[in-house]
This record gives structure tokens, C-alpha cells and sequence, in this order.
């Protein structure tokens, strides 16, 4: 245990990642409300929204409501997707999000052309638009992320070389205008992570570039995901995105079974029962992943809001022990 992380921080992507999944309508106040929920359990991160066009994803339809209203905690950073120069402007026209730019590529070709309709050569020279676009908007830039990086329903393995150049491809991009990264997110998009695939990618990275922190996130189609978590905490991966319940999965990824992100609650308890802070009050973000499940009307792929934590079970024993 000892060269595990002493603390992590973790990026809350339910709203976004669940409401653009979810088949029937939510309505918005709904959405406010678990926004509003998360707010009050101690994460620090919460993407709320994305700026993406209504035909393709209806679930986002009413994005620029949702953040209007929901209620801004102190030392809470809002956050929200976008995959183009109107996504960004949408979220910066509101006036009340946290935006920081990211670059991103997708690992895999054919994945692309379904999901954006562009060739590698054409994202890339998207990419450079959009850093662009920041530097004008004077809006900072310290990230980047890959998608697909672990594999692809459509394509197969990816290559881990291959990441590793479209991560130097997206650092010359941003280094055209002036901007440094810090960090790379490996994105398990559609579930073709294992703790072996995923130590050996993050080791490439790590090789290639040393000055890069590694974020993970990850995707629970095929129950890898806290697996796949604890391999990146072993690596001394510090940055998860998560969603709170499993909420979400994603919409182009081809197959029914597609789930979202590794839950929340699940990994702050694996976290907590390592010693490894969060900084998340875990009773409360069980109480807003019972939420989640009530607003989106079935079940939820959790395991903590049901089994609960071991607190209350350490607690009964030792006063029996003591009786």
C-alpha cells in the first residue's frame, strides 16, 4: 500500500455522462436537483452539461437550462463537454461555467467517422482550430485526452503506440499557440480496458512523456471498471472521472450494454477503505446516487448505495465486542 496515492481528486461526469445516455426525457429540474445533491457531498468537480447538437444526442437538448439553474457552491468547479467551436461558445455565452480548454483525438479511425464524422487528419487539424480559438478567447489549455485509447468496438486493439503519438501530436497542436500541457486523459470509451492493458498504456505514456500527468476514465461495460481504477492507482494515477450510480454510457459505442463511467460511490469507498482522501463525504454521495436512480426510473449499476458502507457494520461490532 505504501506507493499508492495519498489522495486523488475525482471529476464527477454523472450528469453529463447519464442524461445524455438516458432513452426517455428527464425533465430539467430534475437534473438541477442531482446537480444541486452533488454539490452538497464534497466533490470538487462536476460536469453538468454538453454543448452538443440536439439531433444527435436529445438528452442534452436543454443544456443551456440546466446550467442557468442550478446552484453554485463555493470551491465547486462547473464543467461541461464540448466537441466544437459552437459547443464552445454555447458554454462560455452562459456565463456561469468553470472553462478550461482540452484538445482530444480519438485513437480509433473508424470510431471517428461514426461519431464525428472526420478523418484523423481532419480532427487534428479541428484540434489546432479549436487551440485557436482558446488562445483568442484567452481561455487556458493544460489538457488534452484520448479517446478510445484502450480499443474500439469497431476497429478493435489500438495500438498503444499509436496513442502515445497522437498525445505528442496534440502537445506540438497546443505548443503552436502557446500552451503547455500538463495532463492526458486516457478515455476507455467503449470498455476494452483490462488492469494489464491499462498499466501497460499508462507506462508508455509515462515513458514518452515524463512531464505528463495521467488521468483515467473509465468505463464499466464489462464490470472492469474499479478493477481497472485500483491497476491506475498502482501506476500512481491521481485523476478519475467517475459518475455517481454508473450513470451514463456512451451513445455511439454500438452495442446495448454500454455503461457509464466507473461509479463514484464505489471508488471513494475502495479509496476510503485504503486510506487513499477524497475529500467526498460518502453517506451524502450515497444519498444523491439513490437520487440519480429515482430521477432516471431503473436501476442503477452501484454497489455501494446498496451494500452501503462498513461503518455501521465496524460500529455493531465493537459494541457487541464490548457488551
Amino acid at each position: 500500500m505504501s506507493d499508492l496515492p495519498k489522495a486523488i481528486q475525482i471529476n464527477e461526469e454523472g450528469p453529463r455522462e447519464g442524461f445524455q445516455f438516458e432513452r426517455g426525457p428527464i425533465p430539467t429540474a430534475r437534473k438541477i436537483e442531482l446537480i444541486d445533491s452533488l454539490s452538497e457531498t464534497g466533490l470538487n468537480q462536476i460536469q453538468v452539461a454538453s454543448f452538443v447538437n440536439p439531433k444527435n444526442v436529445p438528452g442534452m437538448a436543454d443544456a443551456d437550462e440546466v446550467v442557468a439553474g442550478f446552484t453554485r457552491r463555493p470551491g465547486v468547479r462547473y464543467t461541461a463537454l464540448w466537441l466544437n467551436e459552437k459547443g464552445l461558445q454555447r458554454a462560455l455565452a452562459t456565463g456561469r461555467l468553470d472553462v478550461k480548454g482540452s484538445l482530444s483525438l480519438t485513437a480509433s479511425e473508424y470510431f471517428l467517422k461514426r461519431n464525428q464524422n472526420r478523418t484523423a487528419a481532419q480532427d487534428l487539424e479541428a484540434e489546432r482550430s479549436i487551440a485557436r480559438m482558446y488562445r483568442s478567447l484567452g481561455v487556458p489549455v493544460e489538457r488534452t485526452s484520448i479517446r478510445a485509447a484502450f480499443g474500439c468496438n469497431y476497429q478493435g486493439d489500438v495500438p498503444v503506440a499509436h496513442v502515445v503519438r497522437q498525445i505528442g501530436s496534440l502537445i506540438e497542436a497546443a505548443g503552436e499557440e502557446g500552451f503547455t500541457i500538463k495532463l492526458v486523459s486516457l478515455a476507455d470509451t467503449m470498455a476494452w480496458a483490462t488492469p494489464a492493458s491499462v498499466k501497460r498504456l499508462v507506462g508508455a505514456v509515462r515513458e514518452a512523456h515524463p512531464n505528463l500527468d495521467v488521468a483515467l476514465h473509465l468505463h464499466d461495460t464489462r464490470g472492469m471498471g474499479i478493477a481497472n481504477a485500483y491497476a491506475g492507482l498502482e501506476m500512481g494515477v491521481t485523476t478519475f472521472d467517475s459518475s455517481v450510480a454508473g450513470l451514463g454510457g456512451c451513445p455511439f459505442a454500438g452495442h446495448r450494454g454500454a455503461a457509464g463511467n466507473v461509479c463514484t460511490e464505489d471508488l471513494v469507498f475502495m479509496c476510503d477503505e485504503m486510506g487513499i482522501a477524497t475529500g467526498v463525504d460518502l453517506q451524502k454521495l450515497i444519498a444523491s446516487a439513490l437520487l440519480a436512480e429515482e430521477v432516471v426510473g431503473h436501476p442503477l449499476p452501484g454497489s455501494v448505495m446498496r451494500g452501503g458502507t462498513l461503518a455501521a457494520l465496524r460500529a455493531a461490532a465493537q459494541r457487541a465486542a464490548a457488551a
